[in-house]
């Protein structure tokens, strides 16, 4: 299954490696064509984070107003990213593809032989026959790698080898003196100021270095907030970690790959954020004016039908006075004595409470 995967990712690094004739040239063109596949994902992503970005501020409102009611808050959330038309997951997941195709690129870097070249495990084990004929040992450095040791066995008794199996290749793994095929935690067992050890040793440090570039370039070009920059900050500082190790326990081939494809996302991260920065900028704005525009139109709407009611007042009938009849005289005026209003009350009757017979 591994290798079916490889497949594509495989004819696409020989088909570099035979067009340069460099291994080192072939990995740098193959990340920066799979940069160029991935663009039109990879820009999705990028619109997708700056507007999750730009959202911050009314996020962390709706997180102070609910902060006793998650489940409201989420369906705040929810609403609030279906009005602004933003999708959480999908800044996310593409974000992540790119760690997904170093898979296939370990599998095409440490089996060169049945991978790179796409020879099948018999005419492997013809050339493995031959090659032990010759001298090789199997047994020297990691058994993981075989296949690399055999790929160098092969370029360096070429001649003796031609022909051993259709589709072998003479692959020089040497770029700018280094060892492509060599892990750089090799180089401190027998250390020496030179060229080929000193680069084998850069390798992973310069990838972990334009790591921490590229992470804190893309948090800058997201729009995020101060807070949620500080949020990120762990992450920020274990992929460059990650990077570190990772780098120093595979093959060199693999560090190259990684310090090129984490520039040109560098590169590409920055690119997109001026773009779309501006992009959303001038979509808000319009918006703005549309929000402004509507806003008017129903003021003038208002003022025209206070006009209309305005016109229509002296047309409409006026009241008549209702006609008042004879005043009676309050209450408080037929029972008044002197300054007493109720004085009066009811009539006298000095035989009111007798009892009656």
């Amino acid at each position: 299954m591994g290798k079916i995967i490889a497949l594509p990712f495989a004819a696409l690094m020989r088909w570099m490696y035979t067009i340069t004739g460099s291994y080192g040239v072939a990995i740098i063109l193959f990340s920066l064509i799979l940069k160029l596949i991935l663009l039109p994902f990879q820009m999705k992503s990028k619109r997708s984070m700056i507007r999750m970005g730009r959202l911050s501020g009314k996020q962390a409102e709706l997180q102070k107003q609910y902060a006793k009611n998650q489940q409201k808050y989420q369906e705040e959330l929810a609403k609030l990213y279906q009005e602004e038309g933003v999708n959480p997951m999908s800044g996310c997941l593409w974000s992540f593809l790119p760690l997904f195709l170093l898979l296939p690129l370990y599998q095409i870097v440490y089996r060169p032989i049945t991978h790179f070249m796409g020879l099948s495990e018999e005419a492997m084990g013809v050339v493995r026959e031959a090659a032990l004929a010759l001298g090789f040992d199997p047994s020297v450095g990691n058994a993981a790698y075989e296949q690399v040791a055999l790929t160098e066995f092969v370029s360096s008794h070429w001649e003796q080898m031609r022909g051993t199996a259709d589709g072998l290749m003479n692959i020089n793994f040497n770029f700018l003196g280094i060892d492509l095929s060599a892990i750089p935690t090799s180089a401190f067992a027998n250390f020496r100021w030179e060229w080929g050890l000193i680069g084998l040793v850069l390798i992973p440090i310069l990838a972990s270095g334009i790591q921490f570039l590229f992470t804190f370039v893309m948090n800058k070009t997201n729009g995020q907030s101060k807070e949620q920059q500080k949020s990120m900050m762990m992450m920020n500082i274990i992929m460059p970690i990650f990077s570190l190790w990772w780098c120093f326990t595979m093959p060199a081939a693999m560090g190259v790959y990684w310090f090129f494809n984490s520039s040109f996302s560098m590169i590409q991260e920055f690119l997109m954020g001026k773009f779309y920065t501006k992009k959303l900028d001038a979509e808000e704005e319009e918006r703005a004016a549309k929000r402004e525009a509507a806003r008017q139109l129903r003021m003038e709407e208002a003022r025209k039908k206070a006009a209309e009611q305005r016109e229509l007042e002296p047309k409409k009938p006026k009241k008549q006075p209702q006609k008042t009849g004879e005043k009676k005289p309050p209450t408080t005026e037929a029972g008044r004595v002197g300054e007493r209003p109720y004085a009066r009350g009811r009539s006298y009757q000095a035989d009111r409470y007798d009892e009656k017979e």
